[in-house]
């Protein structure tokens, strides 16, 4: 099961994307939390994914991200999302400093965290289907 972490100091925003991925990704595994500096426990490298709310209040985005990578993060698994419009977040994070920079009210935005999603839960899929191969061509090789 793939896991990912939402860090989030908007409770509502935070509620309805967890409550979102679990009911149209079920094979996704959603960690969430609302304090950033709490949320620090919770990060490390096993994480599929890592999603970053860029403005909350004594951390922000920007420090967990650097936090994140120090602790083995690829930063190819990590989004940040914030209120600000595209621009604005394509300048502050420029291409390769993570795997996308996304404004979380803009509709079209939602779209790419469907296809990562989507992504995650299939991978999900064909890492259990090879595994259960591996399982019964060791048990078929045992008789």
């Amino acid at each position: 099961m793939k896991k990912i972490l939402i860090i989030d100091d908007d409770r509502l925003f935070l509620k309805f994307l967890a409550d979102y991925v679990c009911e149209h990704y079920p094979a996704l595994k959603i960690l969430v939390c609302d304090n950033p500096i709490q949320g620090l426990a919770s990060i490390d490298a096993d994480l599929d994914l890592l999603l970053l709310d860029l403005e909350m209040p004594d951390l922000d985005g920007t420090k967990l991200l650097a936090y994140a990578t120090e602790k083995g993060l690829d930063k190819s698994r990590i989004i940040i999302l914030s209120g600000h419009d595209a621009d604005y977040l394509h300048k502050r994070f420029p291409l390769g400093q993570c795997l996308a920079v996304l404004n979380k009210h803009e509709a079209r935005q939602k779209a790419v965290l469907d296809m990562v999603f989507g992504a995650l839960q299939k991978k999900d899929a064909q890492e259990t289907k090879r595994v259960k191969k591996e399982i019964l061509a060791t048990k078929t090789q045992r008789h």
